[in-house]
């Protein structure tokens, strides 16, 4: 899923909740605000070599209470071919839904929408979160000139009488989300890594941009809930604390053949930990069985 691009930073060393961090996705992308989107540039132009229109993908969401793993709820995937002002594009959509039972404790509805060219640069990205008493829309609108990258971010409260907060960033780099770095991060051929080769990108969270880190750790062999075991890639996406400490948010399983698919995530929460495992695919562009461990 996650290898060499062009002119993404690449370094040598040790390489996107139930709540916030199921949006970090296999992690994984409208309109208050209209931006011309200027002609995309070659910097975020990769090709598409794992999915196609009509991929759907649904996984199953555990989290851990006191040493018991318990399904709270769903998540899909889906894309489609479709045109965004006029011109083709990829629309992926990423719902998470806790089940009636985890309503109880804490309701969560999170929608995450993103357009890409079909050259996968990144368009428009929104993120609906509606989590507990908290509903917020992040947006994000892509533009590119001269070999920059900018995106103005919008985040408005339906819900209370709080004004719409706007910002603007720019970077010489292509700036992705969660979505739109999935897309291209499929179509990286892996061949080249080595264990411990960190790749740095910036990507819009929330009203910022900040610089984000996935670390290559290797391969495993991953059971996930379609009775089926899978040999994957794994990856690590890390944050550092307050205190510089490197800390792990995220380890993806991703299939290791050329669908590049999330089959299992792991999410280490402030308050326990959370996995995704996958429960369906259909529509993937190559038979997903090339990556299934004969047993």
């Amino acid at each position: 899923m996650w290898t060499k691009r062009r002119k993404t930073e690449i370094r040598n060393a040790t390489l996107p909740c139930v709540v916030g961090k199921w949006r970090i996705v296999v992690a994984a992308l409208m309109l208050l605000q209209v931006v011309t989107v200027m002609p995309a540039q070659a910097q975020c132009a990769a090709e598409n070599k794992a999915f196609t229109g009509g991929e759907k993908v649904e996984y199953d969401l555990y989290f851990n209470w006191s040493f018991i793993w318990n399904k709270v709820g769903l998540a899909s995937l889906n894309t489609t071919e479709t045109a965004y002002e006029g011109k083709p594009a990829y629309r992926l959509d990423l719902l998470s839904v806790g089940s009636k039972r985890t309503d109880f404790f804490f309701k969560m509805r999170d929608t995450l929408t993103c357009y890409v060219t079909q050259q996968l640069e990144p368009l428009y990205y929104r993120k609906a979160a509606e989590e507990g008493s908290r509903y917020t829309i992040d947006e994000a609108w892509y533009a590119y000139n001269d070999g920059v990258s900018y995106v103005k971010q919008q985040r408005t409260w339906p819900w209370k009488d709080r004004p719409v907060e706007h910002a603007e960033h720019n970077d010489s780099r292509c700036i992705f989300d969660m979505l739109s770095i999935l897309t291209q991060a499929r179509s990286y051929n892996p061949d080249d890594y080595r264990v411990g080769d960190r790749i740095l990108f910036p990507m819009v969270d929330g009203r910022k941009v900040e610089e984000q880190t996935l670390i290559y750790r290797g391969r495993e062999n991953i059971e996930a809930n379609d009775k089926k075991t899978y040999r994957c890639l794994v990856f690590s996406f890390v944050e550092k604390d307050k205190k510089g400490k490197e800390n792990e948010v995220i380890t993806f399983f991703v299939s290791d053949d050329k669908n590049h698919l999330p089959i299992r995530l792991d999410m280490y929460l402030r308050i326990g930990s959370a996995k995704a495992f996958l429960k369906k695919a259909t529509g993937t562009k190559y038979p997903l069985t090339d990556a299934v461990v004969k047993k």
